[in-house]
């Protein structure tokens, strides 16, 4: 199967961002080699993680005043995607860590500093779910939590941390808090049956004090407000985190998917069915079928995500409004790219064989990390469909996901 092309091709895209490609493309042979490791480490490995960040694509989507290259979001989400088809875990974690240096730019310049001033290649993990609270205080706040699930704590020394605001005990707004490394603990409790490798600990953050310029308004942001925008220009911080944020999700699911072909592929062209007097897997003309059906759902399903992203930043570029039809189109896509890819997945999963239950198989890791992927809130696809009729009917939306 083809590597499933982008809707920005080879001419169009930046020169910085074909280069990463490029370098990602070349380690993913490597990386799969690590993936069984990276799932007994239950994190990325180190030499996984200077081997991204040598390849450029922890820059991707950082700013150019900290040495990045600021790119437009299909080639950003391209990469994951790639990475994605060789680990899971890997993808999962290398695109939610490479979109927090898009937050990071919207956020106030002094937090950039805080972060980058001594050294621009430290990266941040994070928990956006409001699993702990800030407390209006003198200069800023007072944050206390455990916040599940942050994927790639282990290689970062800073995280967001999502959460509402409480002044006089009651809650005036919703934000993300940037904490540094010393003022959270990593709890060691991911023990898990699929993304084994992501490392999603919980952090615990017990009365931390966060500067008022260490933290920024969802509502803000939503408004195209955010303060980084002063300094970062480029087109693409003028995305919305209601596409940006579920398509981070999404991507390393439909990876995932692309992977599990391929991998599949492999298998039934050697595979040789001994319940069927020694037929071979590759003369069944149903496994064509399943081949077929599979292959083109995956492309749809990144054909979508990608086409949806493509358009959003197409009318930054023309200096026009994202209309809120496509962004809802854009949510939609996304849970619908999700559902696309597993159901690929387990079509192909089922019609492997006993040999895919073998823990040396892709097949069966592909199968666990991507029904663990669905399992995260903004796959919820409900949500997400409601959210569309709503807008198809006049209804107001009420969902801050999109």
């Amino acid at each position: 199967m083809s590597a499933g092309r982008s809707q920005v091709d080879s001419r169009t895209r930046g020169a910085d961002a074909q280069r990463v490609l490029d370098n990602i493309s070349a380690l993913l042979p490597e990386i799969e080699q690590r993936a069984s490791r990276t799932e007994e480490l239950r994190r990325i490995p180190e030499e996984t993680v200077r081997d991204l960040d040598e390849a450029g694509f922890f820059k991707l989507m950082q700013p150019e005043q900290w040495g990045g290259y600021q790119v437009d979001p299909v080639s950003f989400y391209e990469a994951v995607r790639r990475i994605a088809t060789a680990c899971g875990s890997t993808g999962w974690v290398a695109g939610i860590i490479g979109i927090h240096n898009w937050h990071l730019g919207l956020f106030d310049q002094q937090a950039q500093e805080d972060v980058w001033g001594a050294d621009p290649t430290v990266r941040i993990s994070s928990s956006y779910a409001p699993m702990g609270m800030g407390e209006v205080v003198e200069g800023g706040y007072k944050v206390n939590g455990n916040w599940a699930f942050s994927s790639g704590c282990e290689i970062a020394d800073w995280a967001f941390v999502g959460g509402p605001v409480f002044k006089n005990g009651r809650p005036v707004d919703f934000v993300s808090y940037l904490i540094p490394r010393s003022d959270y603990t990593i709890k060691d409790v991911w023990h898990v049956v699929g993304l084994k490798g992501t490392g999603s600990n919980t952090l615990e953050v017990k009365d931390v004090f966060v500067p008022r310029h260490r933290v920024l308004s969802m509502r803000t942001m939503a408004n195209y407000e955010s303060p980084g925008l002063e300094r970062n220009t480029a087109p693409v911080y003028k995305m919305p985190w209601g596409t940006i944020h579920p398509s981070t999700i999404s991507t390393p699911i439909v990876g995932m998917a692309y992977g599990a072909y391929t991998a599949h592929v492999e298998h039934q062209g050697k595979r040789v069915r001994a319940a069927y007097v020694g037929e071979k897997s590759k003369d069944d003309p149903f496994a064509k079928v399943r081949i077929a059906a599979a292959a083109s759902d995956i492309d749809a399903a990144w054909r979508q995500l990608s086409g949806n992203l493509q358009s959003e930043y197409d009318l930054i570029l023309a200096g026009e409004e994202i209309p809120m039809e496509l962004r809802l189109a854009a949510r939609r896509d996304q849970v619908r790219a999700t559902a696309r890819a597993i159901a690929s997945i387990d079509l192909l999963f089922e019609n492997s064989g006993g040999g895919a239950l073998n823990l040396d198989s892709p097949i069966q890791r592909f199968w666990r990390d991507a029904h663990g992927g669905r399992v995260h809130a903004a796959n919820d696809p409900e949500r997400a469909y409601t959210a569309f009729g709503n807008g198809e009917f006049g209804i107001p939306i009420g969902d801050s996901m999109v």
